[in-house]
């Protein structure tokens, strides 16, 4: 007798899933960074080697031009090395600002205790470097360049660490936040100890219009990052003609610049407005389209999105092939390797950042109390020492300031040597990091904090779906969306990884239903709940996820059919909709988790934000397992 499928509507829950976020934005922060580094360092290579070709001349011909901007009366007017020094790069530390912002508001210095250590290794670590410099240079004739041996390149050292510890997310981290505050202060340093004098009017109206930032954050979004512009413009040509560092307006701006989450209500109004465009695709619609997709983006994440790569890419590689260029001949290297300039430099990377940013870590874990847990166990701290003794960029800017002529060269050539000597140190201090025994490193790591919790709502035996052991050390959380076709691809690495892992891993799925995105989510999510009211949810969640073209009522009884279910008691909880509420409670937990798509994993209560092939999520368990496991005590 034929089964005869009641009409059955899929009455939408009271909250719906945010829309999928296609990447996020840290990963991404590190990647580009990553990769500039290798543009940076042919853009410092090929200012070598212009500087010692035949045409050597030239290059300090082409970087001194003369290049003005005259606007009636009044007129700015600098060399081309003075624009992309003062200029561009005040971009470049807008994004060190915009990145500054989104750890202190969204990432791992939400909560602020763990500044402290943060700030104690990126102080210390430039106090012992400046600290070298002067024991060297003080009273002579460089003294007043001890800013150029204090601050690490965020590209460069990046870029080191990817090679010598690929993988190492929480020390990458880390290295960000203090080659972030290194910036910060380097910044600090510029606006004090190298400005000779200050104009007042001019400081007073950037200040002014500094001020008036904040209100255009209530403007709408059509019309905001616009004026915010012309304003930020303002804000470097007034500090121009204060006599302060004007590259200062780039990293103010970045500092308010607000980064959040998407909300859910935008996120849906995009849906909306695509979906009158689809039906109506004229102007106007589509105008409105690209308002609501731009509004539902905070304005950090959008600048970062647009600048980094230009930062990255162009900016700071134009930055190193105009300031990195040396004539090396016999006379400077024979001056250099007796100049106190250049040796308090390599002194100060080399051996005063490793040395201040295990000393200072140490000093701020005993003041506290052990109150705030360290985030990487010491050996790790000891070689995230070593990276941090990579310096470029901002040392290259500072000694722009400082020196000039023959102290310059020596400077550069102590940037330069530093740089390549801190590199090796680096590899050799990963090297034996890498020969410490598993056991100690499994002692280690117990000892380290874990990383903040990003799950709203813990696991409950009584009441999600589990599969694998209760006490499994590590738990795997998917919000998951039956008609998603990236959880079905998921699936299959979610079954390899528990026949792999064993006991050791338990998995639990949320549910996540996009209904504005697909129509059959929520009646497919429904009726996995209607088959765990029967005791068969893993079997009817399997067949969902094999057959996700085939979820509709008829494929759905198939389904029910296929696994041996009660036909008439399923339809009728679908049918009254039993089981909405359940299902709602777990969209909320999803928003208060900050979810925004699916699948989206978490990993013992925090936010898996990379890939999910097998390959990354292995290494994502056995480092939560690591960090999870009782360490053996021998006898």
């Amino acid at each position: 007798m034929p089964t005869i499928l009641p009409r059955v509507a899929a009455r939408p829950i009271r909250r719906t899933a945010w829309a999928r976020n296609l990447a996020a934005p840290v990963r991404d922060f590190l990647n580009t960074e990553s990769a500039g580094a290798v543009a940076l360092l042919v853009a410092a290579l090929a200012a070598l080697l212009w500087a010692n070709s035949p045409w050597w001349h030239s290059y300090e011909s082409v970087w001194t031009t003369e290049l003005s901007i005259r606007l009636g009366s009044s007129e700015v007017s600098h060399e081309l090395r003075e624009w992309i020094n003062q200029g561009l790069m005040t971009f470049y530390f807008l994004v060190v600002g915009l990145e500054a912002k989104r750890e202190l508001d969204l990432g791992s210095l939400r909560e602020r205790r763990r500044i402290v250590i943060a700030a104690a290794s990126a102080t210390g670590g430039m106090a012992a470097a400046v600290g070298l410099y002067l024991l060297l240079n003080a009273g002579g004739e460089g003294a007043d360049g001890w800013g150029a041996a204090m601050s690490t390149d965020t590209a460069f050292a990046l870029g080191v660490l990817g090679i010598m510890a690929s993988g190492a997310t929480r020390l990458r981290l880390r290295l960000l936040t203090i080659t972030v505050i290194d910036d910060l202060i380097a910044l600090v340093v510029i606006a004090t100890a190298y400005t000779e004098s200050i104009a007042t009017v001019p400081l007073v109206v950037a200040a002014g219009l500094f001020a008036g930032l904040f209100p255009l954050r209530f403007a709408p979004p059509r019309w905001r990052l616009r004026v915010a512009a012309v304003v930020g413009v303002a804000i470097w040509v007034a500090l121009l003609q204060s006599g302060i560092d004007p590259v200062i307006a780039g990293l103010a701006v970045g500092l308010i610049t607000g980064a959040y989450p998407p909300a859910r209500v935008d996120l849906e109004r995009v849906t909306e407005s695509a979906r009158s465009f689809r039906e109506q695709p004229t102007p106007e619609l589509a105008r409105s389209a690209q308002l609501a997709v731009v509004a539902a983006i905070s304005p950090n994440d959008r600048l970062q999105h647009r600048l980094h790569p230009w930062t990255s890419f162009v900016i700071v590689p134009l930055f190193a092939l105009a300031n990195a260029g040396i004539h090396v001949d016999g006379s400077l290297l024979s001056d250099a390797v007796t100049s106190p300039i250049t040796l308090g430099i390599v002194l100060g990377y080399v051996v005063g950042k490793p040395l201040g940013v295990v000393a200072a870590t140490w000093i701020a874990y005993r003041a506290f109390g052990r109150r705030v847990r360290l985030t990487l166990s010491w050996p790790v701290i000891a070689g995230a020492g070593t990276v941090c003794g990579i310096g470029f960029t901002v040392a290259l800017l500072i000694a722009n300031i400082a020196f000039e002529g023959r102290q310059l060269e020596e400077a550069k050539v102590g940037i330069l040597s530093s740089a390549l000597l801190a590199t090796l140190v680096v590899f050799v201090a990963f090297r034996l990091i890498a020969r410490i025994p598993d056991r100690v490193r499994a002692r280690q790591l117990s000892g380290t904090a874990e990383d903040l919790v990003d799950l709203s709502d813990e696991v409950d035996e009584e009441r999600d779906h589990v599969r694998g052991s209760p006490d499994a050390p590590v738990t795997l959380i998917e919000y998951g969306d039956y008609e998603c076709p990236y959880c079905g691809q998921a699936e299959v690495v979610i079954r390899e990884l528990l026949e792999s892992f064993g006991d050791d891993l338990r998995y639990v799925w949320r549910h996540l239903p996009l209904n504005d995105v697909h129509t059959h989510a929520q009646i497919a999510a429904e009726a996995a709940e209607a088959a765990a009211a029967q005791g068969r949810f893993w079997d009817f969640h399997d067949a969902l996820l094999t057959h996700q073209d085939d979820l509709s009522p008829a494929g759905l009884a198939r389904r029910a059919d296929e696994v041996g279910l009660d036909l008439n008691r399923f339809w009728a909880d679908i049918r009254d909709h039993a089981h909405a509420d359940r299902i709602g409670d777990d969209v909320t937990s999803a928003d208060s988790s900050g979810v925004a798509g699916t699948p989206s994993f978490f990993i013992n209560g925090n936010r898996h934000d990379g890939a999910y092939d097998i390959e990354t999520l292995t290494r994502a368990v056995r480092a939560a397992r690591a960090r999870a496991q009782p360490v053996p005590v021998e006898a």
